[in-house]
């Protein structure tokens, strides 16, 4: 079986992700996330975490294990009294479940219990199997606990997985529960079962998966955008020319380029212009600037490949050496950096469609009147579009500062480092919105562009059957109005825009 399988719920067919703890990837925390596929925990992998719960009760009956026979943090150093082990983790859970400020909507919450139950597969965490089933249960049902936004600086999101583990033993409150939607039975954690549920970054990582998922597409959309625009102006073929990229061979731009020509039907080697000598930089860049920004992306998507199936808990149950190694596995370095190049790529990208949109309102480049206006004396056009475009690129400016360069010492300073790991994944996620607003805006004046030049790409072709979608969506009517609506639809459109990128039909 594997996650590509099917399964048929009433009239309702829906995948099946197998979760076996070292294959799971972004795309099937996003299914699980959305709920278009239900978990399967692999039989092998279920196995270990039996073989994984079973070493961890005699190698804590027998030695000191942090977080099972001792307290945490600093408190590490102070033995839990055999009689009150049990009571132990339940205090444990109670104390750590202080995550604070909004509830997360329900997709983040699914997507940290698709990630939580696939590490625990892998088979480190040495807590009872029970659990990883109930997980499942949650993510199959609809059912997902409360857990508020904020408890993390990327060591570990303690605070939201304690909520997750008072909601399991029957003491937090669940969301999405209704009569015919059960959350799963409530479970007899003890000090064997706290900190091995929350010693993880599963809320972190499953909220860097949505966002890496989502910009991914969109930056892929945004070179559709912009082999629109470049057909709006007459742009050059040039700057995609195979030898050009044959010479300065980096990966992404490379591929960049060749999807270009792909698109807007350019070959290998185009004839020059017989007009202007090269274009602007929002055209002649785009290989420059949008291929790094894959390049960011592959790069995050490996790191969570590795994370998402990593039994990273400290510490760490190994069954087969009988041991419990204490480690600091949890720190998100990796992450954190990943996370904060990957925004910072997108920021750049963002911003080059901004000086597309600025190309497009100038009558040089498109022989149409100033901000595609219609011809009504002193008309304003699309002139407002290049304002909304720079606020939103200022809010993705401001999401893109490095979280990385935070600092904290915690816990009377035997933590003295934090990754903020959790923030730069918050981050990530909130681009999202203003990043799709920003090259919605270009899509809007694009499209108006080509109208009023009456211009229309072979439909063929990737960036005719673009324009095709994007005409049968977006208003005609040029004259001077408000373009909310236009842009909001344009910024929709953008997910299908991805599946042209890719090769689809949209």
């Amino acid at each position: 079986m594997s996650s590509r399988d099917v399964d048929t719920v009433g009239e309702v067919t829906v995948g099946l992700v197998v979760l076996d703890g070292y294959s799971t990837g972004v795309a099937d925390v996003v299914r699980l996330a959305d709920g278009s596929a239900r978990p399967v925990p692999g039989s092998d992998a279920m196995k270990r975490v039996e073989e994984s719960w079973d070493a961890a009760r005699r190698i804590a009956a027998t030695g000191r294990v942090y977080g099972r026979s001792t307290g945490v943090g600093a408190n590490r150093n102070e033995d839990v009294p055999t009689e009150a082990a049990a009571e132990h983790g339940l205090r444990l859970l109670r104390s750590h479940a202080g995550a604070i400020g909004a509830e997360l909507p329900a997709r983040e919450v699914r997507a940290m219990l698709a990630v939580r139950a696939n590490q625990l597969l892998a088979g480190g965490a040495g807590l009872r199997p029970t659990v990883v089933t109930a997980l499942c249960e949650a993510l199959e049902s609809g059912a997902y606990p409360v857990v508020n936004e904020f408890g993390s600086v990327g060591t570990g999101d303690i605070a939201a997985l304690a909520q997750v583990g008072l909601a399991l033993a029957g003491e937090h409150p669940w969301r999405g529960a209704t009569a015919k939607v059960r959350a799963p039975e409530p479970q007899p954690l003890d000090n064997n079962d706290a900190l091995a549920l929350i010693s993880s970054n599963a809320l972190t990582l499953g909220q860097s998966a949505l966002a890496l998922h989502e910009l991914r597409g969109l930056i892929g959309a945004t070179q559709v955008v912009a082999a629109l625009s470049l057909v709006a102006v007459d742009g050059s073929y040039e700057a995609y020319a195979a030898p050009v990229h044959a010479a300065r061979p980096h990966r992404g731009s490379t591929e960049v380029a060749r999807r270009m020509r792909e698109m807007i039907g350019a070959p290998d080697r185009p004839t020059p212009p017989l007009g202007r000598i090269q274009d602007p930089y929002g055209f002649r860049c785009v290989p420059q600037i949008h291929g790094p920004a894959h390049d960011a992306a592959d790069a995050l998507e490996e790191v969570l490949a590795v994370e998402i199936n990593a039994a990273a808990e400290n510490p760490l149950i190994c069954a087969e050496d009988m041991a419990a190694y204490h480690h600091g596995g949890f720190y998100q370095a990796q992450l954190a950096l990943a996370l904060d190049h990957f925004r910072l790529s997108l920021t750049q990208v963002a911003r080059l469609s901004t000086s597309r949109l600025s190309t497009l309102n100038e009558p040089s480049y498109t022989r149409l009147r100033p901000f595609l206006a219609d011809h009504e004396p002193a008309s304003s056009g699309v002139m407002i579009l290049e304002y909304a475009a720079g606020a939103a690129l200022g809010d993705l400016r401001a999401f893109s500062a490095p979280a990385s360069l935070g600092h904290a010492v915690l816990s009377r300073g035997v933590e003295e480092q934090a990754s903020f790991a959790s923030l730069a994944a918050r981050q990530t996620l909130r681009a999202c919105s203003a990043y799709r607003l920003v090259v919605g805006c270009e899509l809007v004046a694009a499209v108006r562009a080509l109208r009023q030049r009456g211009l229309r790409p072979d439909p063929e072709l990737p960036v005719g059957r673009a324009l095709e979608i994007a005409e049968s969506v977006l208003d005609a009517d040029a004259t001077d109005r408000p373009l909310t609506d236009d842009v909001t639809a344009a910024a929709a459109l953008l997910d299908r825009f991805t599946d042209i990128w890719s090769g689809g039909t949209a």
